[in-house]
């Protein structure tokens, strides 16, 4: 059963974005208007897309076809993030035919920001954030929902964690992917054996006490909101998935690895500075 009315689009303006607690200061999306339903749904899906004219029509066919065999409500929200391709049009195509997916735009790349956007906008009561490529089988969304999962404030997709399974990836990835996960344990968030996989799933509260306070736009964004969540004590528990690794990946291993490697620092400055406490 899955339910979301469609008003056409607006603009969203600087002004009406500083009267909203939860939409980024001064940022500008053009995203569609829906009503007030009578109850929110209970599922979010949000897919930050940066020129995914290729794999998005395939992975929202597949997104569709799942959230149809379930028995509650839920919305697909797409975050077009700077595309320089028809990603837009595509999207536009499946919010034609499909009333429970809507699309925001935003004209700054950075899959954070984009995921950022997504999240505050979304109304689930469990909010997941899910990447383009469908890397992780969109089947494996019921793992993270009650009944199967259940008593947790984050739950973040592993492909370490007993009983994962990972295909396909390079030696060098994993191996790339080792090293850093062990700077992310050292430097910001103890205990997680993969912080950075593009799968996670959080309680709609929990999700509006974090992300208000992200300050990281691009790929970093990841360790950023889970060192907050540990800071304030949210329960994060790490899923085991299945996981295929996509060759077109949007990743560049060596220069979004050195960037993420600032990004940690960032994140241990911003904390020292007080920017992650609370604004009563």
């Amino acid at each position: 059963m899955i339910k979301r009315a469609c008003l056409g689009w607006r603009q969203c303006d600087s002004q009406e974005a500083n009267e909203s607690a939860w939409h980024l200061n001064g940022t500008t999306t053009r995203r569609e208007e829906i009503s007030t339903l009578n109850s929110d749904p209970f599922l979010s899906i949000i897919v930050p897309a940066h020129n995914e004219e290729q794999r998005l029509p395939g992975s929202l066919d597949r997104i569709v076809a799942f959230l149809e065999e379930q028995d509650y409500e839920a919305e697909v929200v797409v975050v077009e993030n700077a595309s320089q391709d028809n990603t837009a049009g595509v999207v536009e195509e499946f919010v034609a035919r499909y009333p429970f997916i809507s699309m925001i735009r935003e004209e700054r790349q950075g899959k954070g920001l984009a995921v950022k956007l997504g999240i505050l906008a979304a109304r689930g009561e469990y909010l997941f954030i899910c990447d383009a490529d469908l890397s992780m089988p969109i089947e494996e969304v019921a793992k993270f929902l009650p009944p199967a999962l259940d008593d947790y404030d984050v739950a973040i997709a592993s492909r370490e964690v007993q009983g994962a399974r990972r295909y396909g990836e390079p030696v060098y990835r994993h191996l790339m992917g080792r090293v850093f996960n062990f700077l992310v344990r050292l430097l910001t968030v103890p205990g997680f054996q993969d912080t950075q996989c593009g799968f996670k799933c959080f309680r709609r509260e929990v999700a509006r006490d974090i992300f208000p306070y992200q300050t990281i736009e691009g790929w970093g964004f990841d360790v950023e909101v889970l060192f907050i969540a540990h800071k304030r004590g949210y329960r994060i528990v790490e899923v085991p998935i299945n996981w295929y690794y996509m060759a077109n990946s949007r990743v560049s291993p060596i220069k979004d690895t050195l960037t993420m490697l600032g990004e940690l620092l960032k994140v241990r400055l911003n904390d020292w500075r007080g920017v992650y406490a609370r604004v009563s």
